[in-house]
C-alpha cells in the first residue's frame, strides 16, 4: 500500500534520548525515523521491570515485534549473552571481514527485547558477558562494531537515566557530560521509556561498515520505514564507536554526520 493510499493518517516519531534539545545535542544524535499507522500505537507489549538487572538465566516464551518478527525475552532483563565461538570470527584479509554478519543474529535467541527494545546477541563476536546490567565483551571486529553500535544506542534509548551505561560505554567530552549530570540532577532524562516508545526500537533490517580501523568505526544501521508509492523505504543513520579499554564504545557524533536518511534498497548492504 502506497503512502498516500493508506486509510490512517501517517505520523512522523522520531527515537533519540529524550531530554531538551539543548541537552540532547549534547548526549546523542541519533534517531531512527519511521512513518507508523496511528492504529498501531495503542498495541501492547510487554516490559521488564525497568530497575531489574537481576542474575536469572535462560529465557521465557519469544514474543513477535510489531512488523510481526520473533524476539525473545531473556529472563535476566538486562539480556542473555550467547555462548562464544571465537573461531567463527572474521580476520582481516578475509574478503567478507567488512561485510559479514555475525554468527547467530537470525537464530532464536538472536535478537532479544531488552528494557522494550530489541538488541543483537551473536554467538561469534559479542556481547560476551553482562556485567553490572551492561552487555560487554564485543569483538574487535567490524561486526563486534555493528553489534556494540546497535546494543549501546538502543539500551541508552530505552533508558536515557541509566548513568552507568552512558559513563561506561557512551565516549563524550567533559562538557557533555557536565550537560548529562545537569539534566539527570533536574529529572529531565527518564529512568524508562514507555511502552509507546521502546515498541518501535525493533531490529534494525541491515548494517553497513563505512569506515573501520583497529580503534574507530563507523557504522550505519537501516530500519524498516514507510512504503511509499509501492516503494518500501528503509531509515538509516549513521553512528560512531570507538575501541577503548578492551571494547567498543559509542562516540556521540555532530548532527550534520548523524541525520537520517532513506534508502529504496539495501543492495550492498548487510543483513543480520
Amino acid at each position: 500500500m502506497s503512502g498516500k493510499d493508506s486509510a490512517a493518517p501517517r505520523e512522523r516519531v522520531s527515537f533519540g534520548v529524550v531530554a531538551s534539545g539543548a541537552v540532547l545535542a549534547l548526549i546523542l544524535i541519533v534517531g531512527f525515523v519511521v512513518y507508523l499507522n496511528r492504529g498501531d500505537a495503542d498495541a501492547t507489549v510487554a516490559l521488564p521491570p525497568a530497575g531489574n538487572t537481576g542474575t536469572g538465566t535462560g529465557f521465557a516464551s519469544p514474543e513477535a515485534d510489531f512488523l510481526g518478527r520473533r524476539v525473545d525475552i531473556p529472563n535476566n532483563s538486562a539480556g542473555q549473552p550467547l555462548p562464544q565461538d571465537t573461531s567463527k570470527q572474521r580476520k582481516p584479509g578475509d574478503p567478507a571481514w567488512l561485510t559479514a554478519a555475525p554468527i547467530g543474529t537470525t537464530a532464536p535467541q538472536g535478537w532479544q527485547r531488552v528494557y522494550g527494545a530489541s538488541v543483537p546477541f551473536s554467538t561469534s563476536d559479542g556481547p560476551a558477558r553482562i556485567e553490572n546490567g551492561l552487555a560487554v565483551g564485543y569483538a574487535h571486529t567490524p561486526q563486534g562494531a555493528a553489534l556494540a553500535a546497535a546494543q549501546i544506542t538502543y539500551r541508552l534509548n530505552a533508558r536515557p537515566a541509566n548513568r552507568d551505561l552512558y559513563v561506561t560505554q557512551v565516549r563524550v567530552s567533559p562538557q557533555q557530560l557536565s550537560a548529562y549530570e545537569n539534566a539527570l540532577a533536574a529529572d529531565k532524562l527518564p529512568e524508562q521509556q514507555p511502552e509507546k516508545v521502546t515498541r518501535y526500537l525493533v531490529a534494525p533490517d541491515a548494517f553497513k561498515i563505512d569506515d573501520y580501523a583497529d580503534d574507530l568505526a563507523i557504522v550505519r544501521l537501516a530500519a524498516r520505514g514507510p512504503v511509499v508509492d509501492g516503494k518500501q523505504l528503509w531509515a538509516a543513520v549513521r553512528l560512531v564507536v570507538v575501541w577503548d579499554a578492551g571494547d567498543w564504545r559509542l562516540k556521540p557524533t555532530s548532527s550534520t554526520n548523524s541525520q537520517t536518511e532513506y534508502l529504496e534498497t539495501l543492495e550492498g548492504w548487510t543483513r543480520w
